[in-house]
């Protein structure tokens, strides 16, 4: 027989969880199944267009976990990098930061389809969200589950994208900027490990050749150098698995050859050194510290009730 105790227990427990938004995933008025009974072949019809890209072209993987990280970190996780600018208006995907973004069709792709199943409900930031989330997981990584729910922010400025990592900052300069925005240390390396998948552009990391930045190996400056010799377009890729996700990217920066000034010094600080060191040799640990920080991130700032709407085009506000 189950004593009392523990029964009063088990009580204590589900009622925690359920007001600290645990149960079925509720958090910041988010919700695991909130579409359920709105929308439930949302899921699908997302995986669905994100699987038929990847299939095409797996280097989208990277560009839908890039475009997510984008959309969260200006003014929050409200699809607004996905709006095109307008005579009056220069938004943020024409900021020199989200030019190299890819996937836009993507999105639009799942959002046309979304209309005909399920028209108005499913807001293009809930599609960015989900569609980064099986990104990962379809690039070999780990599969993590997302509260839904968000609505789509009718801001988009080009100016707001001053708010993106640089990639000239330093350790202790991410660590600060990522903390202003409630993210750990332990988070920032974590989603930095985003890098596992895609490339970065010659004006991204030039200015390390320029001035011979001695944390890069030799050999692989060389490498770096010979990007550079076709323009600032060329791509160098971040690490020698480009369109897999595992722990590649945190085995270069051991190696000195990590490919962005932002990434490398995450090796050479001692703050942060010990994280790198411990997700190159444990892939586990790094899938599961990633899952919660992607999740974490896709809280950021949501747009809640009249705070947002629902687009028809994630390209226009209603």
């Amino acid at each position: 027989m189950v004593s009392l105790n523990l029964v009063f227990v088990v009580i204590f427990v589900m009622k925690y969880m359920i007001v600290n938004g645990w149960i079925y995933g509720m958090a910041n008025g988010l919700s695991m199944n909130y579409y359920l009974m709105t929308c439930p072949t949302a899921d699908i019809i997302i995986r669905n267009a994100v699987q038929t890209a990847l299939q095409s072209d797996p280097t989208f993987a990277a560009g839908l976990v890039r475009m997510h990280f984008h959309d969260c970190f200006v003014q929050g996780c409200d699809g607004s990098v996905l709006i095109n600018s307008t005579k009056s208006n220069m938004v943020e995907k024409d900021s020199p930061a989200n030019l190299s973004l890819r996937g836009y069709e993507i999105i639009d792709a799942a959002k046309e389809e979304l209309e005909r199943q399920c028209p108005g409900v499913v807001s293009c930031a809930d599609i960015v969200a989900m569609a980064a989330r099986d990104a990962v997981f379809l690039a070999s990584g780990p599969f993590y589950e997302i509260p839904k729910g968000r609505r789509d922010g009718t801001r988009s400025k080009i100016e707001d994208t001053i708010n993106l990592p640089s990639p000239t900052l330093n350790s202790s300069q991410l660590i600060t900027l990522f903390g202003n925005r409630g993210f750990t240390a332990q988070d920032m390396v974590a989603l930095s490990g985003a890098h596992t998948l895609g490339v970065a552009r010659c004006s991204s990391f030039k200015s390390r050749l320029d001035a011979a930045d001695p944390t890069i190996e030799t050999s692989f400056a060389k490498t770096l150098s010979k990007t550079c010799a076709t323009g600032d377009d060329a791509e160098q890729p971040f690490d020698s698995t480009r369109n897999t996700f595992d722990t590649d990217y945190f085995s270069a920066l051991q190696r000195r050859a990590g490919v962005l000034f932002s990434d490398q010094t995450l090796f050479e600080s001692a703050a942060t050194r010990g994280l790198v060191n411990k997700y190159a040799f444990n892939r586990a640990l790094f899938n599961m510290d990633f899952q919660r920080a992607m999740i974490k991130m896709g809280q950021l700032d949501v747009k809640e009730g009249s705070e947002g709407e629902i687009r028809s085009n994630c390209r226009i506000i209603n």
